[in-house]
C-alpha cells in the first residue's frame, strides 16, 4: 500500500513517515500542497495524507483538483481547527476523514487502515492465520484450535501487529510506539509483561510455541523451522 504525506511541518511529516513505515507502508512525503498535487496526479497512490495549511496549495485546494481530475483516492484531512465549517467544507469537497492535531499515532494508523480496507478491500486481509491461530480483525477475535480467546484491546493490538510482521524481530521501541504510542522506557517492563500474558493465552496448551524472544533484540511470531 503506497500512501502520499504533505505535511509543511518537517518533524510532524517524519513522524508520520516513519510511524507508517513502520507498520508496512510505502510512504512518500512532500512539504507543500504544489508538490502534493503533482505527486497526486503523477503517481499512483491508495491514500493521501493532507494537512490542511501547507505553503503553495492549501489542502482543500489539492484536494478539489484531485476529485476535478477524476480520482478517487481516499483522503484523510490533518489540521489543527476543529470548527464544524472546516470539517464539513472537507467533506463537501470529497474528504474520506478528517483528524485533529494533535493526534496519537494509534488512532491515525487505525483511521489509514479504515480508509484503505475501505478503498481497497480486496486488498486488505480481514483475517490472519498462522498454525492454527486465527485472527478475525473486522470482529476483532482470536481462536487457537477453535478455542476462542479472549483479549484485552492492547493484547489483541500486540498479537495483530506481531502477526502483521510475522517473522520479523520487533524491537520494544517498534511495539511501544505502535501499540502504546509512546517512546520506550528501558526503566518499564510493560511490553515484557504484554508479552507474557499474551504468551500465556496464545501459547500456554498449544503446540507448536508461536511467541518467541530473541535475546537483546526484541519478539517475533512464527512457526518454528
Amino acid at each position: 500500500m503506497k500512501i502520499l504525506v504533505a505535511e509543511d511541518e518537517p518533524k510532524i511529516g517524519t513522524y508520520l513517515q516513519q510511524g507508517l513505515s513502520e507498520a508496512g507502508f510505502s510512504v512518500d512525503r512532500v512539504e507543500n500542497g504544489s508538490e502534493a498535487l503533482q505527486r497526486a496526479l503523477d503517481e499512483s497512490y491508495d491514500l493521501l495524507i493532507l494537512d490542511v495549511m501547507m505553503p503553495g496549495m492549501e489542502g482543500w485546494e489539492v484536494l478539489r483538483r484531485v476529485r476535478g481530475a477524476g480520482q478517487a483516492v481516499p483522503v484523510l484531512f490533518l489540521t489543527a481547527r476543529d470548527r464544524i465549517e472546516d470539517r464539513v467544507r472537507g467533506l463537501e469537497l470529497g474528504a474520506d476523514d478528517y483528524l485533529v492535531k494533535p493526534f496519537a499515532f494509534a488512532e491515525l494508523l487505525a483511521r489509514v487502515r479504515t480508509l484503505l480496507r475501505r478503498g481497497q478491500a480486496s486488498a486488505v486481509p480481514t483475517r490472519l492465520q498462522v498454525a492454527d491461530l486465527e485472527v478475525d480483525l473486522l470482529k476483532r477475535r482470536a481462536s487457537r484450535g477453535g478455542q476462542r480467546i479472549d483479549l484485552t484491546a492492547k493484547e489483541f493490538a500486540l498479537l495483530e501487529l506481531l502477526l502483521r510482521r510475522q517473522g520479523e524481530v520487533l524491537p520494544k521501541s517498534l511495539i511501544a510506539s505502535q501499540v502504546w504510542d509512546m517512546n520506550f522506557d528501558s526503566d518499564t517492563n510493560v511490553i515484557e509483561v504484554a508479552i507474557r500474558r499474551l504468551r500465556a493465552k496464545i501459547d500456554d496448551g498449544f503446540e507448536p510455541k508461536l511467541i518467541h524472544t530473541v535475546r537483546g533484540m526484541g519478539y517475533l511470531l512464527d512457526t518454528p523451522e
